[in-house]
């Protein structure tokens, strides 16, 4: 696809690469798969063990083209946790978001915004959620504060809206208003839709990230059947994107795309199967965890205007055992993963650990992990992962924050929802 050359060398600078790399996206060079990061080498860790913390067999004989990414070593020592429950009875919740005063305001699968006591106690359900299309993996979904909220008391969530011939993501903010002991919204506005409209109850992605410049990640799925999983590699299709907009739904005016005749102005980032984490890490980087299908689920830190590969390229293969494709691993223009996990961890949530509670995990990416049934904790060096660590909870994992406390909270899925709290145990 044709893309404005002042645009894309302002991207390749943003993302960090070389304008050598002009040629390349132009067709005027040899275009080579691309390496995430800087020149990649072998990370090694004072605090890394000899085993790693994946030891399942895999699913695939596929083999990594970097080290170490995947199956990293589990640290020297393992972090002793103790686990309790704070809040319970919760109908599948989905996300968390710490209010300032430290109530946390949680959303339901089935269309319900609570927000939940210091105590635990949640309370009723807000009025003024859209209604929200509740089959599969559909429902209300993240849920984030403004970067002003104290001023302008407005929250940002995402969810998969009914809509004529099927459904899609879709993203509305809204005033919440506390009243005499009573909360609703005020104001409901939609800023935000996937398109194209699709008749599915996969793969809607999606959370919501703000970054420090006020600019808004929205992350989403392809919806995972085959034919229309394709247009995750297809710019003029919102199917398996990143997209980066403004408080208003408005593509962000140094998006790599902007301009373009074609693509849509709000692409970040393409070629995603279906993200349901993601995170800012210390530098205000975005990065993301996504669900592989058989296999291969990725963390990676999305560039703008860069192919993530899918479904062209994967380290999974299909849920009934054939290859995806070609079975391919690595292709030319496409950006290879971080890191992979094969078995999944089937990712869901994720949280940079900035409390003081765990020094070992400053720093560390917190992923919810659905398959995984707990928290694995990734410590990076730079752009590479040196060791992974695994924290059994028994229990999928929807969500993960780090509580103005130092704690870790996690959110459980399935009807009988709960919201756990990890401090260091003994």
């Amino acid at each position: 696809m044709k893309r404005i050359s002042q645009t894309l060398l302002a991207t390749l600078a943003l993302a960090g690469l070389p304008a050598s790399a002009f040629a390349q996206e132009t067709g005027t060079a040899p275009r080579q798969p691309r390496v995430e990061g800087e020149a990649f080498t072998a990370p090694a860790s004072d605090a890394a063990g000899t085993t790693p913390a994946e030891t399942e067999a895999p699913n695939t004989t596929y083999k990594p083209l970097l080290p170490n990414q995947t199956r990293a070593p589990k640290p020297a020592a393992a972090t002793k946790v103790k686990v309790e429950t704070v809040a319970k009875g919760l109908d599948s919740p989905w996300a968390l978001e710490f209010l300032p005063d430290g109530r946390m305001l949680v959303t339901e699968k089935g269309g319900t915004l609570r927000i939940v006591a210091k105590d635990g106690t949640a309370g009723p359900a807000i009025p003024g959620v859209p209604k929200v299309d509740a089959k599969g993996q559909g429902g209300l979904l993240d849920v984030a504060l403004s970067p002003s909220f104290v001023a302008d008391r407005m929250i940002y969530f995402s969810y998969a809206e009914p809509r004529e011939k099927g459904n899609g993501t879709t993203v509305a903010r809204a005033k919440l208003v506390e009243d005499k002991g009573a909360a609703r919204l005020d104001d409901v506005k939609v800023i935000f839709r996937q398109m194209p409209t699709y008749d599915g109850d996969k793969h809607f992605g999606s959370r919501l990230v703000f970054a420090p410049d006020g600019k808004l990640f929205v992350t989403v799925g392809e919806r995972s059947d085959k034919e229309p999983r394709v247009q995750a590699q297809d710019l003029t299709s919102g199917l398996g994107k990143v997209f980066r907009i403004d408080t208003d739904g408005n593509a962000a005016k140094d998006n790599p795309f902007t301009g373009g005749e074609k693509a849509k102005p709000e692409i970040w980032s393409y070629g995603h199967r279906n993200v349901q984490s993601a995170a800012l890490d210390p530098q205000g980087r975005l990065w993301t965890v996504e669900h592989g299908p058989r296999g291969g689920d990725e963390l990676n830190r999305p560039r703008p205007g860069v192919n993530y590969g899918w479904p062209e390229v994967s380290y999974g293969i299909e849920y009934s055992g054939e290859k995806i494709g070609e079975g391919k691993t690595q292709a030319a223009g496409t950006a290879q993963p971080v890191y992979y996990w094969d078995p999944v961890i089937g990712p869901s949530g994720m949280a940079l650990y900035t409390g003081d509670k765990f020094p070992a995990w400053k720093d560390a990416f917190l992923i919810g992990g659905l398959a995984s049934q707990g928290i694995v904790a990734l410590k990076l060096d730079g752009d590479k992962v040196v060791t992974e660590e695994r924290i059994p909870l028994e229990a999928r994992i929807r969500d993960v924050k780090t509580g103005p406390d130092g704690a870790v909270y996690a959110v459980t899925d399935g009807p009988d929802g709960k919201i756990l709290k990890l401090t260091p145990g003994s």
